[in-house]
This record gives structure tokens, C-alpha cells and sequence, in this order.
């Protein structure tokens, strides 16, 4: 069966349109209207290689937040929709990914149960800009609302960084390697939900 989901997402705040196939090749085609988060989105499904199609728009005239916000609200759901019972999935995986003197770690179980632990940003990150709109708090924002849609628990844990673009990139490449192996089939479990109580 294909893991895959569509979503569409109105409010008066922002308009989501979004699709994901979580046995792809990571193709994206991606249009937030927001540059840097684009680029974010981009090496998300580039490096899970889930096939991902984001067009969204919203109220970025007064900021950003509300766009940027419902898009991983509308990307964790659809994550969700797509895993289905979780059958044959790994459930659990790390990535610990460089970027040039930035390292960042996430761990990921996808349990069912959303919970978010994020450390190791170093101080003022939240305040910093990048890409002229988007702020260093808003990464943390964004995995916080991934997390919490798509039901997994996640520890995202910042090693080393100095430059705030480096920090952010190595946050999202880490996240998404780690959900590469955690959605991917076990071929030693197939048809089986990894979970002693049978269900997540």
C-alpha cells in the first residue's frame, strides 16, 4: 500500500497545499513564499528522500510565523497519515549531521507519542535572522510542531556551531536523516507493529 498523503490546510492565516510520498527518492517542489525555510524544506525531503510538494502562502506581510508554523503543523500530520499503523517500520533512529564547524544530533522514535527535547543552541541563536525573515527560535518551533502533529518523540541536541545558517541546516539535515531510517522498512519485521503493546 502507498505510504503516501495529501493535505490541504486553510485558515485565515495561511493557505497549505501539501503532498508526501514516504517511499521516494527525495524530488522536491517546494514554495513556502518564505526563502529560508524553503532551503530548510528542501534539505528535509532531499535527505529522507520522502517526495515532498509544499505550495504555500499567508499572511507574511504582517510575519512570517503563521506560514511557517501551519506548514509543519500540515507536514507532521501528513507524516502521520502517510506511516498508517506503522507496520514493518525501524521506529527508532539517530543522524548526527556536519556543517562545516556546526553539528547537530536528532534522535527519533516514532511511538505515537509526541515529546520534544531541544538543547545545545548557543546563546542568542533564537534572536538571530536568516534569509531576512526567518529567526533562529523559529527551528525549534518548527520541530516542536512536526513532532507533536506526527505523533513521534524527538531529542534534537546542537554539538557544535557558530554561524546561525550552519546551526539551522545541520538541525534540519539531522532531522531528516533520522527519520530516513525510522519510517524505512524492516525486512526483519515485516507486516509486524515494533511495539510490545501492538499498536503505536
Amino acid at each position: 500500500m502507498a505510504r503516501t498523503a495529501h493535505i490541504v490546510r486553510e485558515t485565515s492565516e495561511s493557505h497549505i497545499d501539501l503532498e508526501l510520498n514516504l517511499d521516494g527518492t527525495g524530488q522536491t517542489d517546494i514554495d513556502t513564499s518564505v526563502p529560508f525555510y524553503n532551503h530548510m524544506m528542501n534539505a528535509l525531503g532531499k535527505h529522507s528522500l520522502i517526495d515532498l510538494k509544499i505550495h504555500a502562502h499567508g499572511d507574511t506581510d504582517i510575519d512570517v510565523h503563521h506560514t511557517v508554523e501551519d506548514t509543519a503543523i500540515v507536514f507532521g500530520e501528513a507524516l502521520r497519515q502517510a506511516l498508517g499503523d506503522k507496520r514493518g517500520i525501524r521506529r527508532f533512529a539517530d543522524a548526527t549531521v556536519p556543517l562545516d564547524e556546526a553539528l547537530a544530533k536528532a534522535v527519533v522514535d516514532i511511538s505515537g507519542r509526541p515529546y520534544v527535547v531541544c538543547t545545545g543552541e548557543p546563546e542568542g541563536y533564537e534572536y538571530c535572522m536568516m534569509g531576512g525573515h526567518f529567526t533562529g527560535s523559529l527551528v525549534r518551533h518548527v520541530m516542536e510542531s512536526i513532532a507533536l502533529h506526527a505523533g513521534i518523540c524527538l531529542h534534537m541536541q546542537v554539538l557544535a556551531g557558530r554561524d546561525p545558517h550552519h546551526i539551522a541546516e545541520a538541525e534540519f539535515k539531522a532531522l531528516a536523516r533520522a527519520l530516513r531510517f525510522a519510517i524505512e522498512p524492516d525486512p526483519r519485521i515485516e507486516g509486524l507493529i515494533p511495539s510490545t503493546k501492538g499498536s503505536l
